[in-house]
């Protein structure tokens, strides 16, 4: 008998919250693009005498997570110095909550492998400082041909959310569905940006592997996986590498290991270190944290509609594709703007169609946020009010909608300069157009009466002329029944 092994997979993502100032001084937290050490002060640099005050905004950001993740709100907790040495942590210990988080036993819902609804378990949710960041060179540094590298402590001290979930995930697939769901969750909280690629959103993976005869292997930890697809793909190799160990009859050694994307494997990076290596004991210059009985009564209010919950909404009232609702729910800003163009008139299909497509194709080619996207919702509106009333074809409002984008003027004025008629071409004056196209290509038409017209494709390009002829004004399903019309006379 064949012998199997199943992975147990437990995330540890680490979210950076979008406070104006850091976690424990007034610091900016605006550090993407500042000049290296700018945003620091005595504090982020580890110097004697300093003092750390607690940032109130950073505890309402995290219970409100922890809301949304179904967790249980810890009322008195404290933060402890957890140590290291590492040129990124300036302290030399790092500011974290130990065995008090602000939030603990929660919960958070993902599509399974087999499609079945899996309710996936958060461990904890606590707060923590980050670290500052190291720049290595490119090259080989001045002195005696060493490599050298340069530390920024803007970053230091940026206030963390770290979520850990339980080891509940079974596969890649479902933990790239996690860390989604995750990052979805605080984009919608406006409690974080949630970009990988800047470090908003970073994700270690920890994960074993079990043999079918009973046999565990020793769990390792993945790093340095800085987008959904590594993740994966990290994870899938992590896998078979553990698998073929186990296979030997070999131990898997507890380590943290480093992803590499570009070579697509795992490298060791150091032992696997246990809560006492770090020495935790409690931040003496903190004093415990108590939170009110009611405070998150004041916060639940300030909860959004979750995406989930967006989700079964949009498809009960809307009736939308699968795809449809996953697309629009992604990001709370085009879910809006979705629904505020239904509001304004759109059809609902319709108006789920041209955001997915065309706003978002505008935004993304044109590199720049829902909140400078030139089209009003009202005049989109419109437009697809027109095409549902056939006064204009698609194509036609394509180019309204371009114009629109590309200019200030109303969307009266651009159907008055543009000569497209709001009525669509249709009746005598689209026969004629059509038996003219018909009349100038009879080697086509011979081709689609002899039954050699594969896949239509002849008839589709006769259908492209006449459209090109009306300027895209037609109705494309009238030209191909009057094109059939006159190859029967």
């Amino acid at each position: 008998m064949k012998e199997e092994f199943t992975p147990v997979i437990g995330l540890e993502i680490h979210v950076q919250l979008n406070t104006k100032t850091k976690l424990f001084c007034s610091c900016s937290t605006d550090y993407i693009g500042a000049v290296p050490n700018t945003n620091v002060c005595p504090l982020c640099l580890g110097l004697p005498g300093t003092l750390p005050v607690l940032n109130a905004r950073v505890v309402e950001a995290a219970v409100r997570t922890s809301l949304a993740l179904n967790c249980t709100i810890n009322h008195i907790t404290r933060f402890h110095r957890k140590n290291y040495f590492y040129p990124d942590l300036p302290k030399a210990y790092q500011i974290s909550q130990y065995d008090l988080p602000i939030a603990e036993h929660g919960s958070i819902e993902i599509a399974g492998d087999d499609g079945s609804v899996r309710k996936i378990g958060i461990t904890r949710l606590h707060l923590e400082e980050d670290a500052g960041k190291l720049v290595h060179s490119a090259q080989d540094g001045r002195l005696s041909g060493s490599r050298y590298s340069f530390v920024d402590y803007n970053r230091a001290g940026v206030p963390l959310a770290e979520i850990v979930s339980d080891p509940d995930l079974k596969s890649p697939a479902e933990a790239r569905k996690y860390a989604t769901r995750l990052r979805q969750l605080v984009r919608y909280l406006g409690v974080s940006d949630g970009d990988m690629e800047n470090g908003s959103l970073r994700v270690d993976a920890n994960i074993s592997v079990k043999c079918s005869d009973g046999r565990w292997g020793n769990r390792t930890e993945i790093k340095n996986m800085n987008s959904l697809r590594a993740l994966e793909r990290g994870l899938e190799y992590e896998i078979k590498r553990q698998s073929r160990l186990l296979a030997r009859q070999e131990e898997v050694v507890m380590e943290t290991r480093h992803w590499d994307d570009s070579k697509g494997i795992t490298a060791s990076s150091r032992s696997k270190e246990e809560a006492h290596d770090y020495r935790y004991f409690p931040e003496p210059d903190l004093p415990p944290l108590i939170l009110p009985d009611d405070y998150e009564d004041g916060l639940k209010s300030d909860i959004p509609e979750l995406p989930w919950d967006k989700e079964k909404r949009f498809k009960e009232q809307y009736d939308l594709s699968d795809d449809d609702i996953l697309t629009l729910t992604e990001n709370a800003g085009i879910a809006s703007f979705f629904e505020e163009c239904v509001k304004a008139g759109g059809s609902a299909r319709r108006s789920a169609n041209w955001v997915r497509t065309e706003v978002l194709r505008f935004l993304h080619e044109n590199k720049i946020s829902l909140e400078e996207f030139p089209v009003k919702v009202s005049d989109l509106a419109e437009v697809i009010g027109m095409i549902d009333s056939k006064k204009l074809s698609n194509t036609a409002a394509k180019q309204v909608f371009e114009a629109l984008a590309a200019t200030d003027k109303s969307l009266g004025k651009i159907l008055e300069q543009s000569g497209i008629q709001t009525g669509g071409i249709g009746g005598e004056d689209l026969r004629a157009i059509v038996l003219k196209i018909v009349e100038d290509n009879p080697e086509i038409i011979d081709t689609i009466k002899s039954g050699k017209d594969k896949k239509d494709k002849k008839l589709k390009f006769l259908q492209g002329l006449v459209m090109r002829e009306t300027r895209g004004q037609a109705d494309p399903g009238e030209v191909v029944q009057l094109i059939h019309s006159m190859i029967e006379q």
